[in-house]
């Protein structure tokens, strides 16, 4: 399967998937793995994920169980977390004990999380004491920090020793490491020195000391760091590793960028939800057709019945020009228009700066720059689209002036503030050490829209009333 492009190895899995459910269907289960052998172990734990789906879960145990030891320890760390759990509650105690042994450490701490309690003390009862110590350490560190991502499967070095010394130590250990391409020093008690990197190691003589190479200026990360700054220095640096220390800057681990890359994709899913008023109340991984309807209902509840309240006084700045309305119904009209156009473009300006806060692109002591461009943005976007629509509505549909202009002029006051808001609102909630993403667009577009009504009856009140 190595030489295909991508589209021919979707459709060659897409072609063995159903192959694979029928053998299922047939209970040629042995058949059925023999199919599954063929890929990677990414993919067979793909392939299972859709055998649950179209077959049950009984036969997606069943293939599991025949897969070989070794191929088993690697596609159980790829399953969704519901899989494992169903998996776990399927297959004897010794067949748990070699999977959690055989795995990675990382990967084995974040199994070891999304487990019932019975069965995780089931698994560190037959555990060595020493590693049962070094797991409940890293289960204790709290969700979304640093040491919840670590894996202490390092190279560590003595600054002391020679570069042959060192590679000779890397050949020794470097197979049960999470990478051995970056190395870490440390001294006799423990405390992280510097870092030396492979090809450094290569290119020097066996003589050289350990302590005349390596770098002593580096990036690391504490223990308790947000994951989401993890991330923006993974990013912003490149490493395929940083190192991890406590407190006392002590070495406890080190971060890989596959460990982070799902992270970036954890936080930007939460973003996105949270920017369009969707909160994931239980901090759930379960895919959009994995949830209940009531479980979507729950997460898309809260802002819907915020917002509900504050088309209220919406309907209350409405109420109040009823009188007028009825003699000018062409006002009526372009309602819908320019509360559309203001919520529309506040929540360009709060996507933007939202990303730019969260790219580093910005920082909420740049307001000054931002309301300015912003103005100046909307002043240009607004007269625009005023020109546009003073020749559609005065010329095209024969509205007179005075109604014409006012929609115009209440538009440019409209996209002016409304990129005002847009912008502002998330460095203000910044600058208050809140997630920007917590101000949903949809929020931003109700506020929006109670003031482009109270522009436009302004304005109406200007040139019309």
């Amino acid at each position: 399967m190595e030489n295909l492009t991508i589209a021919d190895r979707e459709m060659a899995m897409e072609e063995s998937l159903d192959k694979i459910i029928n053998l299922v269907l047939e209970k040629k289960y042995f058949l059925a793995r023999d199919e599954l052998l063929k890929y990677n172990a990414v993919d067979i734990a793909e392939l299972l994920e859709e055998v649950t789906e179209e077959a049950d879960i009984q036969a997606t145990v069943i293939l599991f169980r025949l897969l070989p030891k070794d191929v088993s320890v690697d596609v159980f760390s790829e399953l969704p977390s519901d899989d494992q759990v169903n998996i776990v509650n399927s297959i004897t105690d010794r067949e748990i004990h070699y999977i959690v042994r055989e795995m990675d450490f990382d990967d084995k701490i974040d199994i070891l999380e999304e487990l019932p309690a019975n069965i995780v003390d089931k698994i560190l009862e037959k555990t060595p004491k020493s590693e049962r110590k070094l797991i409940n350490t890293f289960l204790n560190y709290p969700d979304n920090c640093a040491g919840s991502l670590m894996t202490p499967d390092y190279i560590s070095l003595q600054k002391d020793w020679t570069v042959r010394e060192a590679l000779d130590h890397i050949k020794r250990e470097g197979i049960d490491a999470e990478t051995i391409y970056t190395c870490y020093v440390k001294d006799r008690g423990r405390k992280l020195i510097g870092i030396v990197s492979l090809s450094t190691l290569v290119v020097s003589d066996d003589t050289t000391k350990i302590k005349d190479i390596m770098h002593t200026e580096f990036v690391y990360e504490n223990v308790y760091d947000d994951q989401e700054d993890v991330a923006a220095d993974f990013k912003k640096y490149g490493f395929m590793a940083i190192p991890v220390v406590d407190n006392e800057f002590r070495l406890v681990g080190i971060i890989t960028f596959d460990d982070i890359l799902d992270v970036m994709e954890e936080e930007a899913t939460e973003d996105i939800e949270r920017m369009n008023g969707v909160i994931d109340f239980d901090k759930s991984d379960r895919t959009y057709l994995d949830m209940s309807p009531w479980q979507h209902v729950i997460n898309r509840l809260p802002w819907l019945l915020i917002l509900m309240v504050a088309y209220v006084f919406t309907g209350k700045i409405i109420s109040n020009f009823e009188g007028q309305l009825s003699d000018y119904t062409n006002l009526i009209t372009y309602m819908p228009m320019l509360m559309g156009t203001g919520g529309n473009t506040g929540s360009q300006a709060a996507t933007l700066i939202i990303r730019g806060l969260a790219t580093d692109e910005v920082e909420p002591h740049d307001f000054l720059k931002i309301l300015w461009k912003e103005i100046r943005v909307g002043v240009i976007l607004g007269t625009i689209l005023s020109i546009i629509n003073f020749a559609r509505i005065y010329f095209f549909e024969g509205v007179p002036f005075s109604q014409t202009i006012t929609v115009c002029t209440s538009m440019i006051g409209i996209v002016v503030f409304a990129k005002i808001l847009g912008s502002m609102i998330p460095l203000i909630v910044k600058k208050l050490n809140l997630d920007p993403a917590l101000i949903a667009n949809p929020a931003i577009s109700s506020v929006s829209d109670a003031v482009a009504l109270s522009i436009y009856f302004l304005m109406a009140g200007i040139f019309v009333f």
